[in-house]
């Protein structure tokens, strides 16, 4: 990392589940000099998955040279699977930028977009048997890190990513002052931040509940991992 200002770019996308993004982007900004910018294709504002309105600060045809470029979560993701315009800015710009990062089903995108080809990732629990479509080895942990590739589990996990790349590009003494300025000092009031913690019964009430939305996932999936497929044949012809 150069001594100039850091760059960082998050993407913003109807649907968008708004910790996946807001968790992260309060770390990077506390960053001394950061430039934070929410990227999407018009400067429109942007409705999250609970009702949230973020405003775009850049359009992705207008973004900055980047030094980071994440990726959050939430139901939206599913279609930017095969949303072109999205996963070629992705794929173009990952050559030129030193860190990426996908939080949650975020990664998925990053894979939907070629950039997960042998690579460890991580992604929300319940949709991680979803990662091998795209090439990915699957990991089940909270921070998944392979080499500049920065990836994690669901929703909160992004403030534990953001912090990780902080301490990657700056040093763990600048990654901890950010913790500290935040108070990140999690103590849940309840152990069932996983399924292993959460136990049977509690999980398999809460998958019933995914159910449609997981069905709905895996077909986008399998939709974005064809594109990807038909995108690299059509490369080699």
């Amino acid at each position: 990392m150069t001594e100039k200002a850091p760059s960082f770019g998050l993407l913003l996308f109807p649907n968008v589940t708004q910790l996946d993004l807001t968790g992260p982007y309060e770390v990077l900004a506390r960053v001394p000099g950061a430039r934070v910018h929410l990227l999407w294709k018009t400067l429109d504002p942007v409705r999250s998955d609970t009702g949230l309105t973020i405003l775009p600060t850049a359009t992705l045809a207008k973004a900055p040279p980047l030094d980071l470029i994440l990726v959050p979560g939430g139901g939206g993701i599913n279609a930017l699977l095969t949303d072109e315009e999205v996963l070629t800015f992705l794929e173009e710009r990952a050559g030129s930028t030193g860190y990426l990062a996908g939080i949650c089903t975020g990664s998925l995108v990053l894979g939907a977009a070629g950039l997960l080809d042998g690579k460890r990732a991580g992604t929300h629990w319940a949709s991680r048997d979803f990662l091998s479509a795209f090439g990915a080895i699957p990991v089940a942990q909270r921070v998944v890190v392979d080499g500049t590739l920065f990836t994690g589990g669901g929703v909160t996990a992004g403030i534990d990513v953001a912090l990780r790349i902080v301490g990657d590009l700056f040093g763990e003494d600048a990654a901890k002052l950010v913790q500290l300025s935040i108070e990140y000092d999690p103590r849940p009031p309840f152990d069932a931040g996983s399924p292993a913690e959460a136990g049977e019964r509690v999980t398999a009430d809460l998958l019933a509940r995914m159910t449609p939305m997981l069905e709905a996932r895996a077909a986008a999936v399998a939709a974005g991992a064809e594109a990807l497929r038909r995108r690299r044949a059509g490369r080699a012809e």
